[in-house]
């Protein structure tokens, strides 16, 4: 995830977010809260990406009003290394974390993304996804867009 966000043209550096890429670097440690898993996508050995997956926003972790939103799950930190981009990784990520999410019982699915994250962005908003800017944040002074997909409508 660190080399993935590192590489994103836009996105603050690892001077810029020491704590943010430290997270990043030990995403693993997120799995350790309840209704909390990593979920990685690979072929072979070799790790395609990955994803962190909240059943309960209570642990979702971002800034803003996220966490406080009920009767939701989120999924925060996708990642797809370069050589993975194209081949639908993302996509099947993002698709698992619906399928999750209804499983849970929620009503909407709720993530973030920022502008140097466009290609993402796109993919969302083709399954679905809404802005919802009730959710959008400054971190350290970078924004971060917030989204929602409602659950009960989504097919």
């Amino acid at each position: 995830m660190v080399e993935v966000y590192s590489s994103l043209p836009g996105f603050p550096t690892p001077d810029e977010q020491p704590e943010y890429y430290k997270m990043l670097a030990n995403v693993a440690d997120l799995a350790d809260s309840s209704n909390t898993e990593v979920l990685v996508a690979v072929s072979g050995e070799k790790i395609l990406g990955g994803v962190v997956y909240f059943s309960d926003m209570a642990q979702y972790g971002s800034g803003g009003t996220a966490t406080q939103q009920k009767n939701a799950s989120g999924f925060r930190l996708l990642a797809v290394s370069e050589e993975a981009r194209g081949l639908g990784v993302g996509k099947a990520l993002t698709n698992y974390c619906i399928g999750k999410a209804k499983t849970d019982g929620n009503k909407e699915l709720i993530i973030h993304t920022t502008e140097a994250m466009k290609l993402a962005w796109g993919m969302y908003e083709k399954l679905g996804f809404k802005r919802s800017m009730d959710l959008d944040f400054l971190q350290k002074g970078f924004p971060v867009f917030g989204f929602r997909l409602s659950l009960q409508s989504h097919i």
